[in-house]
């Protein structure tokens, strides 16, 4: 968001729109890239980790496949980016608005404490949050404890940050495509 934001305020999506090529070009290389340095941050993530004791106790394919799910949710999260740093008239703006979604999401899920310490009222939006999906999946193909177990999020992590991934890229890729073509008209 912060990053679109700021193109769009000098003026590079500008130039780059008057140029003769797919309008969901720039937005789909700036997602791609936003991936690419996502694979470094895993990267030091991963190795702080298993500096501190975290470990991998799957196989190299569950490994790969974790990181791969990882990769594609970001993917999907950075055209909501895009999207957002499409709407809003600043970078500050755009910083707030990531950070109002995000951290509410990330903070009722199962990323930091299991959803069966959470209020009864808030764990079934615990166990349905993206962010609880893409946790668990990940804690099952890195072969690490599942906080929770019950119910189809706890049984098919996997296929539920799939799922969740896929339906967040169908819906906010188009928005933000249409909205940058209807810039400016």
């Amino acid at each position: 968001a912060i990053a679109v934001t700021d193109d769009m305020a000098k003026g590079l999506i500008d130039r780059f729109r008057s140029l003769p090529m797919a309008r969901s070009a720039v937005l789909s290389g700036r997602t791609f890239s936003d991936v690419v340095y996502n694979v470094g941050i895993l990267v030091v993530l991963m190795l702080s980790g298993l500096f501190v004791g975290w470990r991998v106790h799957t196989g190299i394919g569950d490994f790969l496949l974790a990181v791969l799910v990882m990769l594609y949710f970001t993917y999907a999260m950075a055209w909501i980016g895009v999207l957002i740093g499409l709407l809003v008239p600043s970078v500050e703006v755009g910083q707030q608005l990531g950070f109002l979604i995000v951290f509410p999401l990330t903070f009722v899920s199962n990323a930091f404490v299991p959803t069966e310490s959470l209020p009864g009222w808030l764990q079934p939006v615990a166990e349905w949050n993206p962010f609880s999906a893409l946790t668990a999946a990940t804690r099952e193909l890195f072969g690490n404890p599942n906080p929770f177990t019950s119910g189809f999020p706890g049984e098919h992590p996997i296929l539920l940050s799939l799922l969740w991934t896929t339906a967040l890229l169908v819906v906010f890729a188009p928005l933000a495509v249409r909205k940058y073509r209807a810039i400016d008209r």
